[in-house]
């Protein structure tokens, strides 16, 4: 197997650069949490329900899967529900996600705001629903999604700054900005959540450092096919990390995801001597025992391959029922203040995986089978119930 030369590629300079841009995006949007706060006052006052819909295709769907279940407890005082739904699920089946008569916020995630479905889950939401509200979180200032005009009441905006538009071909610098920029934007405690970013982006650095010595390691390993495990906002990153692997290997490996309780359900079935499974470890205790218990239980498997344990809290149990383990100093914090360290893994290893299987990670479908915008979407006319 030929090795791409290990170089200063987009992808690698997106994967690096984050934990110093998540400071600057924070920074950025603390000059702008006037008109977040208007934004969302203005709609308080008029419904007292409403809907928040988080929404996107690929990565940027998983964005809203890994943080709605954070959300949605962190805004229940509102009276707000919350809930992930992609575009491409939008855009298909908009009779089955939409209701007319209740008023629906939809949060736009999209890296350039120009993919058709994107772009058709707002104009279907804006069609059928009564009071219909977007906010678009995006990296591309001149996407179609960045460029649409609604009014000040009905329409907020965040630009994340130029270098969260990742030029490479798979997300990276572009899912942890826009995690962060919603987790800001939903927060009721922003100073405080100012204060706190030091702590992640420190914890980043920490991460980079620990793929660069252990990572060399993980890629030489007899691996077919990868799986990742994590419970609740662990779901989605789980997600999107198995996404990261899949396109950054040019498909060569199966992956797979799912929950701790979830796996034994079925997908544990994939567990052979060349599967290795990945488990992002909860800092809840109470949560923090399944994913445990799940840690053990695959360790004991007689046909499987390496586990790599990934924890907030220095463990006893992650060291003796892993082959590898990366624990970071957050045992204070919130699972969801952890996706963003944690990603970085997934990126890094998906990205030596990639070079060392002879793929060029900035463009590791080269025949088009996956592009960075995707193309060739037909978008139908929707007319509504026959």
């Amino acid at each position: 197997m030929n090795k791409v030369k290990s170089e200063q590629t987009h992808t690698r300079r997106e994967i690096e650069q984050q934990p110093d841009l998540w400071i600057k995006v924070i920074k950025q949007f603390s000059e702008e949490k006037d008109r977040m706060e208007q934004f969302f006052k203005t709609l308080a006052e008029k419904h007292q329900d409403a809907r928040v819909v988080f929404s996107g295709a690929g990565t940027s769907a998983f964005i809203g899967e890994t943080i709605y279940p954070y959300v949605r407890r962190a805004i229940r005082n509102k009276g707000w529900d919350v809930e992930a739904i992609s575009t491409t699920n939008l855009t298909a089946t908009p009779h089955l996600f939409l209701d007319k008569e209740i008023p629906t916020i939809l949060v736009s995630f999209a890296r350039s705001g120009n993919s058709p479905e994107s772009i058709a889950a707002v104009e279907l939401t804006e069609k059928l629903v009564d009071e219909f509200y977007e906010i678009t979180i995006t990296c591309n200032q001149e996407g179609a999604l960045a460029k649409r005009q609604q009014g000040e009441d009905r329409q907020l905006v965040l630009i994340l700054p130029e270098e969260a538009n990742d030029k490479g071909l798979a997300m990276t610098s572009s899912y942890s900005t826009m995690v962060l920029t919603a987790l800001y934007l939903f927060s009721e405690n922003k100073a405080g959540f100012e204060q706190a970013i030091s702590d992640i982006s420190a914890a980043g650095k920490e991460m980079l450092d620990i793929c660069t010595g252990m990572i060399p390691s993980l890629v030489e390993e007899n691996t077919s096919r990868v799986v990742y495990l994590g419970s609740g906002v662990f779901e989605g990153l789980s997600r999107e990390s198995s996404l990261k692997f899949l396109e950054l290997t040019a498909g060569r490996f199966p992956t797979m995801f799912d929950t701790s309780l979830g796996f034994r359900h079925g997908p544990k079935s994939i567990l052979s001597a060349n599967t290795m499974v990945v488990v992002y470890l909860s800092n809840h205790p109470y949560t923090r025992k399944y994913d445990l218990d799940m840690l053990k239980e695959i360790y004991a498997t007689e046909e499987r391959g390496k586990i790599v344990a990934i924890s907030g809290i220095e463990d006893s149990d992650v060291e003796k029922y892993s082959d590898y383990q990366i624990t970071l100093p957050l045992s204070e914090k919130e699972d969801v203040d952890l996706v963003l360290p944690y990603v970085i893994f997934a990126q890094s290893f998906a990205y030596e995986k990639s070079l060392h299987s002879g793929i060029s990670p900035d463009n590791p479908s080269p025949t088009g089978v996956i592009s960075r915008v995707v193309e060739g979407v037909k978008i139908y006319p929707f007319e509504g119930e026959k």
